[in-house]
């Protein structure tokens, strides 16, 4: 079904570019969300206001990004940047990315078995399960095609709960605490977007086996995922292609990786809407997330994503604030 659902996807994206090309002529508003890291500074004469030059200089950027933007309308949703692992959010050339942000994932038929936790049973059951994270996400715009990403649950706190089938010795609450998922990327965009064309960005993934003893939280083996991202702009939104595939040092074989759909509109200068459909394997969710821009540097991220099958988290809220330097 997945293949089905991807080739469908695939076609939208050639009929949205054929229809992308008769909006060529749409002229935008001014778009900060994708300003280019490269100014070239206005003259400062000696007998001018400061202050003065310095608003003639923020004018004539402005005048320069709109007419850049008028010529690449399909720009207008997600600027230049290099795309990152997180929701519509996008690294240029020598940008310093910094997201902090607080995560709330509750699972209401989470599968485990005691024995992956301890407990000897080698059976799979199904029963609640929580988690509560603060994460730390770092990006970095090397060049125009390459990016590099680190991200850490710096703490996890998770809970799962013994089914009512369960005969084994686990607590009713087996809890655990401490530091979660830490994983980097590297990511390379081998052609940027035009009038007629996608972007194509592959990207590289490691998540690190830095709790080999925990049982709940972390990661115990090497996962390792190669994927690729295909992106086009159109006059009523941005669309991206997610797929990979993966590989753990723990179940010794590849398997489906990320997948999905996201949907990005600017919504005027200040706010931008993020929709996706997301999944790893069999979990499938829907997320929907808010941008709003309190400067130039500073955004404010809310989400949260749906399970649209049994196995996906059923509630998964998101809260942070993204810096750019």
């Amino acid at each position: 079904m997945k293949s089905h659902v991807l080739g469908v996807l695939v076609l939208i994206l050639r009929v949205g570019t054929a229809a992308g090309q008769e909006g060529a002529a749409w002229n935008p508003p001014l778009l900060s969300w994708g300003e280019r890291a490269e100014k070239t500074p206005a003259l400062l004469l000696p007998f001018r206001n400061v202050r003065e030059s310095g608003t003639e200089t923020a004018l004539a950027r402005d005048r320069a990004e709109t007419e850049q933007w008028e010529s690449r309308p399909y720009l207008r949703d997600r600027g230049d940047g290099i795309h990152t692992s997180l929701l519509g959010t996008y690294v240029r050339k020598h940008e310093l990315l910094l997201y902090l942000f607080y995560e709330y994932t509750r699972t209401s038929k989470a599968e485990y078995k005691p024995s992956d936790l301890g407990f000897g049973l080698d059976r799979e059951f199904r029963a609640k399960k929580e988690e509560h994270e603060g994460l730390i996400f770092l990006s970095y715009g090397i060049t125009d095609r390459l990016a590099v990403e680190f991200e850490s649950a710096v703490y996890t706190a998770a809970s799962q709960t013994r089914a009512s089938a369960d005969p084994s010795a686990m607590p009713q609450t087996f809890r655990e605490s401490g530091l979660g998922d830490t994983e980097a990327q590297i990511r390379f965009r081998w052609f940027e977007e035009t009038d007629t064309r996608p972007e194509l960005i592959s990207f590289f993934e490691v998540v690190f086996p830095l709790q080999q003893h925990k049982r709940l939280i972390g990661t115990q083996h090497w996962e390792l995922s190669l994927g690729a991202l295909l992106t086009k702009g159109f006059s009523w939104g941005t669309i991206t292609l997610k797929g990979s595939g993966s590989y753990s040092t723990g179940e010794g074989k590849l398997e489906l990786g990320d997948y999905g759909i996201e949907y990005v509109k600017r919504i005027g200068d200040q706010w931008r809407l993020v929709l996706a459909l997301e999944g790893v394997q069999d979990e499938l969710e829907a997320v929907a997330e808010i941008q709003w821009e309190l400067s130039r540097r500073v955004t404010i991220k809310l989400n949260s994503g749906f399970g649209l099958t049994s196995k996906a988290p059923n509630f998964a809220p998101e809260i942070g604030v993204l810096f750019r330097f």
